[in-house]
């Protein structure tokens, strides 16, 4: 029996009982929510004490097949049985009630927990900072990339700082803060802050009317599928690609008077749509940032922890070295970064910090999560069932081949493209209407994040239901 049967009481199939989704209490509800929330963008309101594993059920009765999991952030299911013990373990109810400052005062308890997030850590990382969400993951890590790259060109991680240094710091003035950048990609996603929304750069909305530093941003390859009958394009997309990242790193520090201190990439661009890169691409920017001295930090917020098929994305290009920094969230609860070399722990040890340094509860969640990936095995259960729904959505991509374009992924991690926005978009609606829960991305495409615990049961219902949904766009 599989861990899902095993672990959740799942409807057979999905239930829809209104003729619209959000039914009538979900309006009622929402229109409640927004007199003290922005409930704008709220799909329907969910009942998540009746749903279970794979289904979401709502206020009306309607109970979906969540191909979406809260925007790629549940690993195993609802109500899942190995985070409800942990949840009600003397650790969670310490973290919950005491909320450690954990830079000042962690518990005793807390080195345990911190092992239990490296049980899952990238291969060639051995350590770890925590973060309060993904956002503030890759803004910490930028911290650590600046304070590493101007300890190296100060001259030494023991050199002290200069009292111009001290003083101007505290005037925003170099050489205490430096001009520095952080090169991205456009269609990057990387979080909504202000140094995280200056790297990102898939849609307006995810920046618009906040200020923001003027950093560079590179071509990411964009490839023709299927991929083995177009190597030779895509390679030369790759070489296109890299000429700009090398060309930006060279010529910004004398155009706009930044240096390029740091590099950062998702392994597949997820809310800008789901874009992958190359393993060739992803080691040939290691070497890169190699030979300009840059800070190598590759993103796992959404790709992290199994559903690509790896713990994480980037260990299926087995970069060499390993990058920097690796930054994590969602499916992990928790949030932070892994590294492996001691010099980025900066000399001066309130560097880095803030009051809570990530958060115990989540992290404890993390370490239960992991423990039931590796006990159960379910990354072969997610390469399994990712070639069983892709084989699925070939058959349908050649049925329906004006709609399903682009048809590409890795694992359960999928995506597709619809040939317009206006379709895109009844596709998601028709979908909820048949029955599943799924997400978009970009302008024009569906992406599929179930969690882990996706099986073959699950991905013939999916089909089932966008085959009915197609057949009505």
């Amino acid at each position: 029996m599989s861990y899902c049967s095993k672990a959740y009481n799942e409807p057979s199939k999905p239930t829809v009982v209104t003729s619209s989704i959000p039914g009538p209490e979900s309006k009622k509800q929402i229109d409640q929510l927004n007199e003290n929330f922005d409930a704008r963008p709220v799909y329907f309101i969910c009942d998540y004490e009746k749903s279970q594993g794979n289904y979401l059920a709502d206020v009306d009765g309607n109970v979906l097949l969540d191909v979406y999991a809260q925007i790629a952030s549940i690993a195993l299911g609802y109500n899942n049985p190995d985070l409800i013990k942990a949840a009600q373990s003397p650790e969670m109810i310490r973290s919950l009630i005491e909320r450690p400052a954990l830079g000042n005062f962690p518990g005793k308890d807390f080195n345990a927990i911190l092992k239990k997030i490296l049980n899952i850590a990238p291969k060639g990382q051995s350590k770890v900072w925590s973060a309060l969400s993904g956002a503030d993951a890759n803004e910490q890590a930028f911290k650590a990339a600046f304070v590493y790259y101007r300890a190296k060109e100060r001259g030494g991680f023991d050199v002290k700082h200069s009292d111009e240094e001290l003083t101007s710091v505290m005037a925003n003035q170099a050489p205490g803060a430096p001009n520095l950048a952080v090169l991205s990609f456009k269609k990057a996603f990387h979080g909504r802050l202000f140094a995280s929304g200056s790297v990102t750069r898939s849609k307006p909305v995810h920046k618009l009317d906040f200020p923001a530093f003027e950093w560079p941003q590179a071509e990411y390859p964009y490839y023709k599928y299927p991929l083995a009958e177009n190597e030779e394009y895509n390679k030369k997309e790759d070489e296109r690609c890299l000429a700009i990242v090398e060309q930006l790193i060279k010529e910004w520090p004398s155009t706009k008077g930044a240096k390029v201190a740091a590099l950062i990439i998702e392994p597949v661009q997820s809310e800008g749509g789901d874009n992958h890169a190359s393993a060739y691409f992803l080691q040939a920017l290691r070497d890169l940032t190699l030979k300009h001295n840059v800070v190598y930090i590759v993103d796992e917020v959404q790709t992290g922890l199994g559903a690509t098929g790896t713990l994480w994305c980037h260990e299926q290009a087995n970069i060499t070295p390993p990058p920097d920094l690796v930054t994590f969230s969602k499916k992990c609860q928790s949030a932070g970064y892994f590294f492996h070399d001691e010099k980025f722990i900066p000399a001066l040890p309130y560097s880095i910090f803030n009051t809570w340094c990530g958060n115990p509860s989540s992290m404890i969640i993390a370490g239960a999560i992991g423990e039931v990936i590796q006990r159960e095995n379910l990354l072969e259960q997610v390469n399994r069932v990712g070639d069983y729904l892709m084989s699925k959505l070939q058959k349908v991509a050649e049925k329906y081949p004006q709609h399903l374009g682009r048809l590409r992924g890795k694992a359960t991690f999928i995506a597709f493209d619809l040939e317009n926005a206006e379709n895109r978009n009844k596709l998601l609606a028709l979908m909820k209407q048949n029955g599943c829960n799924v997400g978009g991305c970009a302008d024009a495409s569906v992406r599929l994040r179930p969690t882990l615990t996706f099986e073959e049961k699950h991905a013939d219902l999916f089909i089932e239901a966008l085959e009915k949904s197609l057949a009505s766009l």
